[in-house]
């Protein structure tokens, strides 16, 4: 089994391994003009479009609360569109533009790129089993 630092610690090692795995994404997305955030958002609008701001926040982990200025540079980038709410004047919904749906194959490889490269090595079993862990992690609640 391999040793992990700081005495095993959940979150010590998870944070280890998601800096090393974002500098992954990051050298990917810059390939196509997108932060790591924007690419991930894109990869949400493409499982459902026209999702509200808080529900995107959500799905990529973020608060709410700090997520416009987020949305503000991809909608810069031509990415994406803010529509008013059909039955509610003051809620927006989030809407890929033709240019966001354009990178969708980029998008697409990308992922398929770099989990093939973490997976690279990792018994089929192995990997599996990470991904439950993970999945429950993400479920777990306070």
């Amino acid at each position: 089994m391999a040793e992990l630092r700081f005495g095993g610690s959940v979150w010590c090692n998870l944070d280890i391994a998601l800096r090393s795995v974002d500098e992954i994404y990051k050298q990917e997305t810059q390939e196509i003009g997108l932060a790591v955030i924007e690419w991930y958002i894109l990869r949400v609008l493409y499982e459902q479009d026209g999702q509200m701001a808080n529900q995107l926040a959500k799905a990529v982990g973020r608060a709410a609360t700090s997520f416009t200025p987020i949305l503000d540079q991809i909608e810069r980038k031509g990415l994406i569109e803010r529509r008013t709410h059909p039955t509610d004047r003051r809620s927006v919904k989030i809407y890929l533009t033709a240019k966001g749906h354009g990178l969708k194959p980029q998008v697409q490889a990308i992922a398929d790129r770099v989990e093939k490269r973490l997976a690279q090595g990792v018994p089929d079993k192995d990997w599996q089993s990470y991904q439950r862990v993970v999945a429950n992690f993400q479920n777990t609640t306070t």
